[in-house]
């Protein structure tokens, strides 16, 4: 089969097409044909080398993909249209070989692009916002970098859940999504006073909660946005800040760290139980912003760290 593989760590172009043995599923595992699959910065960072738990070389980069049954365990029958959480393989691949439980059916009306913009996102999004963040009901969220796969998924699940929305993003594009998919008010976090209208949009209250792509950019800032008890959840960072101390005292405030391989084994069965029920229902869409052949790989791992993110990249095998 053909595959992406990954013999050194080290920029984009390590990633290189090669035909490699199909993987056989044991019990409890079931192999996937993938139709789609997913790129996330966190797969970035993996394939420089640059992320806290390093795979053994060589390795086949993504955990997130969508496709049809090929062999499986009791729980699947071959054909069955599925999306993929976490992969044992690699998803960057036509065949991918997973855990049962990282394997959960896709609804007919979710299409394979789409499946493939789920696990990674999705999953991080709702451990953010119900996990660690605590998320109510009434509250006030900001979602900072709200345009990306992550932010959508944000931004639909905190509406659906009865959140007051707000989110930013740095393009027109990118605060049109982010209106369409659900929040209450879009700012340019590129403009001067972008933190004044915040404030002001919540009659100087403050924001209870914020979810931060970016916290080596914005976490200083989002400290002085906080309402009263207000948490901030850092999803993404790429290198340190400088924070004053001072503005966590004055607000009993809380910064939290999030990553989704943290989550225990049933934390990971109830958030994908209850994303998998909002699919069904309508209330989340996954958001594609672009899709590559499988060979451009590279491509996609350029793309997926631009500025203005925009909905998910997907690769076809």
């Amino acid at each position: 089969m053909k595959a992406i593989r990954v013999e050194e760590f080290g920029e984009p172009e390590v990633m290189r097409m090669v035909d490699v043995p199909e993987p056989q599923p044991a019990a409890n595992q079931v192999l996937v044909r993938i139709r789609a699959a997913g790129v996330n910065p966190v797969d970035t960072y993996i394939r420089s080398g640059k992320y806290a738990a390093k795979p053994s070389l060589p390795f086949t980069p993504g955990n997130d993909g969508a496709g049809i049954v090929e062999k499986s365990a009791a729980d699947f029958e071959k054909g069955e249209r599925v999306f993929v959480s976490r992969s044992i393989s690699g998803t960057y691949a036509e065949l991918a070989l997973c855990d049962v439980a990282d394997v959960h059916r896709l609804p007919e009306k979710i299409s394979f692009e789409q499946g493939a913009g789920i696990g990674v996102p999705f999953g991080t999004a709702h451990r953010a916002l119900f996990g660690r963040g605590h998320a109510r009901a009434g509250e006030t969220l900001l979602v900072h970098g709200a345009s990306g796969g992550v932010g959508t998924a944000a931004v639909q699940l905190a509406h659906a859940a009865g959140l007051h929305v707000f989110g930013t993003a740095s393009t027109d594009r990118g605060r049109e999504l982010v209106r369409e998919n659900g929040a209450d008010e879009v700012f340019d976090h590129h403009a001067g006073d972008y933190l004044d209208q915040i404030v002001a949009a919540t009659n100087e209250r403050g924001v209870d909660l914020i979810l931060e792509m970016l916290a080596n950019v914005n976490l200083g800032k989002d400290l002085t946005i906080l309402a009263k008890s207000g948490r901030v959840v850092v999803i993404g960072s790429r290198g340190p800040v400088e924070i004053d101390p001072r503005n966590l005292m004055a607000r009993d405030a809380d910064i939290r760290g999030m990553m989704l391989g943290h989550a225990t084994s049933a934390e990971l069965a109830q958030i994908y139980e209850e994303i998998s029920e909002g699919l069904e229902r309508g209330a989340l869409r996954p958001i594609i912003g672009k899709t590559l052949p499988l060979a451009q790989a590279p491509d996609a791992h350029r793309a997926v760290l631009e500025p203005g993110a925009y909905g998910k990249i997907v690769l076809i095998p």
